[in-house]
């Protein structure tokens, strides 16, 4: 009679196993959601802002503001034309750069080295 038993308890000794690994999937699961959402806080979410915040800058820039494009070059802006400015760089010298390549905009009262 205790062999009558036996396929009872196989049963339910393998029902007990597979909850034990849908337990574990659904912890690797939640392990997994919370690496995205902590690279997403430490990551992601800064570098957009800090887009928004370029964007922002190069929208508002206009005649007469000093900046720095990416290369280094320090000029004045003297002429919008669309989505390129005209840079001063010199009392003879004018360039003509897109808007993506402004870096920065200096204050009036940062003083060249």
């Amino acid at each position: 009679m205790v062999y009558g038993f036996r396929p009872v308890l196989m049963v339910a000794e393998a029902a007990a196993g597979q909850q034990q690994s849908t337990g574990a999937g659904l912890q690797m699961l939640v392990v997994y959601v919370l690496l995205f959402a902590g690279m997403w806080f430490l990551l992601i979410a800064p570098q957009r802002k800090k887009q928004k915040n370029q964007i922002k800058m190069i929208e508002e820039l206009k005649a007469g503001d000093k900046v720095v494009t990416t290369s280094g070059i320090v000029g004045t802006i003297s002429n919008v034309k669309g989505s390129r400015f005209v840079l001063k760089v010199s009392d003879d010298t004018k360039i003509e750069i897109f808007r993506s390549y402004i870096q920065a905009k200096l204050d009036k009262t940062d003083k060249q080295e």
